[in-house]
């Protein structure tokens, strides 16, 4: 039997799980046009050899790092441009923690570093994280 003290517990649930659906949403979407430029400003990330290849903090979490990193290449890419953008995207994602006040884990998300993903000799590689030190699949590319 359902009594009222039942009913107003699931609805302050169903609320409770309605509102941490739409932070995290939130939280996913930030800077899309700032994350965009990365992204373009990355491109294809080509190289030919691991000594191309860099990494780059993108994002923000609310204890403060960041919540990724991306690949790219020093060879294809604007670093001036790209650390611009980069920069322009973690202010954008700081504004908005500040914003909802939305909290997370405080942990370090390591620099996995970089390396290029060549076929072979002569054909161009594409810059990837490379796996955690403690085994495991690769990050997923930014």
């Amino acid at each position: 039997m359902r009594t009222p003290l039942h009913a107003a517990a699931q609805a302050l649930f169903t609320l409770a799980a309605g509102l941490s659906l739409w932070a995290c949403a939130g939280a996913n979407s930030a800077a899309p046009d700032a994350a965009a430029q990365v992204d373009r400003l990355i491109g294809q990330a080509a190289c030919s050899r691991d000594d191309d290849c860099a990494t780059i903090g993108v994002g923000a979490m609310a204890c403060g790092g960041p919540q990724a990193y991306a690949a790219w290449s020093k060879t294809k890419t604007d670093v001036g441009a790209l650390t611009e953008a980069v920069a322009r995207q973690r202010s954008e994602r700081e504004r908005q923690i500040a914003r909802t006040g939305e909290q997370s884990v405080c942990m370090v998300v390591p620099d996995p570093g970089a390396r290029c993903n060549s076929a072979g000799p002569g054909v161009a590689g594409r810059c990837e994280l490379r796996a955690p030190a403690g085994g495991g699949a690769a990050p997923a590319q930014r």
